[in-house]
């Protein structure tokens, strides 16, 4: 498998950012940590691995890109400062990294993101606030709200990275409608141990795209299923294995 690894300095940001490419061919993926994860997690935690049939037949690339929630999500400290680091972060993502990306593969097709708890919520985030650049989301055992994080404290910021806030609000006629209906989603939770908060959250938002009649496959799967690596790699192959036969 080819593995490449970068470290390049972000203007958003202030400061070198990292990420890493698995594969070197086929549609790219954009890979989201875990919560307070880094861009080397999805590696040691043997994601490439479990999936190397995709990458190594050149139907996927992988990105993996560092995070910041310990400076956003998870810090302390006031919420409006922490959403607006957040949003520079996204920027950081959207105009530097995803450039950037399309420079080293040469592709210019929309792309895939995906991860697994916290890295499902920034996966669905990006996706629904950005069906111009995201055609494709695989979200694993996410939360889709923000109050875990900031309480009830909302504003403009929140909103917009909030998808169980911001989705149910969008116009019959908002041009985002149809390219959500054009895309490939996929949100899976399991029903077992530490999975509650996850599958009520999948459950809501479950509810709210079937009220916008945005198709998308949400699979629930049983009672043993746990939130941890192991079935993450069983739902990754079942689930590319539909996305790319």
């Amino acid at each position: 498998m080819n593995i490449a690894y970068y470290k390049e300095y972000s203007r958003q940001l202030g400061r070198n950012m990292e990420f890493k490419r698995y594969g070197w061919g086929g549609k790219i993926c954009v890979v989201f940590p875990c919560l307070n994860g880094r861009f080397y997690d999805y590696e040691d935690f043997r994601m490439p691995e479990a999936i190397a049939p995709f990458l190594d037949s050149r139907k996927l690339q992988l990105f993996c890109v560092d995070g910041i929630d310990a400076e956003t999500w998870t810090a302390q400290g006031d919420p409006r400062q922490r959403m607006e680091r957040h949003e520079a972060w996204y920027r950081y993502i959207t105009e530097e990294l995803m450039p950037r990306m399309y420079q080293i593969t040469g592709s210019r097709e929309k792309l895939m993101c995906t991860g697994c708890s916290m890295g499902a919520f920034h996966a669905a985030n990006f996706f629904f606030r950005r069906p111009d650049l995201f055609d494709t989301v695989v979200a694993l055992s996410g939360v889709y709200g923000t109050e875990e994080f900031l309480g009830d404290y909302c504003d403009e910021l929140v909103y917009l990275n909030s998808p169980l806030k911001s989705l149910p609000h969008l116009s019959d006629d908002h041009p985002y409608l149809e390219l959500y209906r054009q895309s490939r989603m996929v949100f899976c939770v399991g029903q077992g141990a530490w999975e509650d908060a996850l599958l009520e959250s999948t459950r809501q938002l479950d509810e709210v795209l079937r009220c916008k009649g945005i198709p998308a496959w949400v699979d629930y799967w049983g009672t043993d299923v746990a939130h941890d690596w192991p079935w993450w790699h069983r739902q990754m192959n079942y689930f590319l294995g539909h996305l790319f036969p």
